[in-house]
């Protein structure tokens, strides 16, 4: 059986759907608020590399792509308590032109300290990427959390 513990974020961004899509899953965008080096194409079944440092070389596969409202990607190479983890991303586009991004990232096999570190990481991660849609702010690899 796999894990039971989930993570989840829930936030405004003022951007378009798929301004936002965009920046969710394309390599060139997630380089801008996550990864230091990302590759994959925006499709189901596709590999992505999330290059971090060499100790964190990790690749995941798309598991769900709907284009301006879903993007998920399962873990396939990560860290132990990573690998039979899936996070990804659900968007709603509200009025005023914002978009209600939904972040999980479930499957995790314990509630322990790197599950903890994570939720917390995610939450800065998310908010980078609402400072890159909003505002253009580029965090720096070495200067992000």
């Amino acid at each position: 059986m796999e894990g039971g513990y989930t993570i989840y974020h829930d936030l405004y961004i003022q951007a378009s759907l798929s301004e936002v899509f965009d920046a969710i899953s394309l390599p060139a965008h997630i380089n801008n608020w996550w990864t230091q080096k990302c590759t994959g194409e925006p499709e189901l079944g596709a590999s992505y590399n999330l290059y971090f440092a060499p100790e964190y070389n990790w690749f995941g596969e798309v598991s769900s792509c709907v284009p301006n409202r879903s993007f998920h990607i399962k873990m396939t190479q990560a860290d132990p308590d990573w690998e039979p983890t899936t996070f990804g991303f659900d968007l709603e586009e509200m009025d005023d032109d914002k978009v209600r991004l939904k972040f999980s990232h479930e499957n995790w096999p314990a509630c322990n300290g790197h599950f903890r570190h994570s939720s917390y990481c995610w939450a800065i991660l998310l908010n980078y990427l609402k400072n890159y849609l909003e505002r253009g702010v580029v965090v720096p690899f070495a200067e992000r959390e």
